[in-house]
């Protein structure tokens, strides 16, 4: 039984929050390489949300390079080796979050602060 929470009252998709949820527990060590997730029907009888959203968070899992779908396993974490374009998409991401903060007038001690509690976090 995976554990996943979904946040019904909030604004961000389900199928996104599903998503960062498994990428989550990914880099927490709860989900590793090469385990099989529960199937489509599966989770979304688990977590009470429709099928078609758990196949749209695997789906762009699969694409973001964090997880396969094998025919005898199903969807099965497997970690895109790729790093360039893993760092490539971070600073894109990163780029926004950045702009926000300076927007607040976080400064870039507080940032590098946040940044390493949350690096920090996932040392297991």
């Amino acid at each position: 039984m995976m554990y996943i929470e979904i946040d019904f009252n909030s604004d961000e998709a389900l199928y996104m929050q599903l998503r960062n949820q498994i990428i989550l527990g990914i880099a927490a060590s709860h989900f590793h390489e090469g385990q099989s997730l529960p199937s489509v029907r599966q989770l979304a009888d688990e977590i009470g949300i429709n099928m078609h959203t758990v196949n749209k968070a695997y789906s762009v899992l699969r694409q973001e390079g964090f997880l396969k779908v094998d025919r005898r396993h199903g969807a099965v974490i497997a970690l895109d080796v790729d790093k360039i374009r893993a760092k490539a998409e971070m600073k894109d991401e990163m780029k926004v979050i950045i702009a926000k903060g300076r927007c607040k007038n976080i400064s870039r001690e507080e940032m590098h602060a946040l940044m390493d509690e949350l690096y920090d976090s996932y040392n297991v």
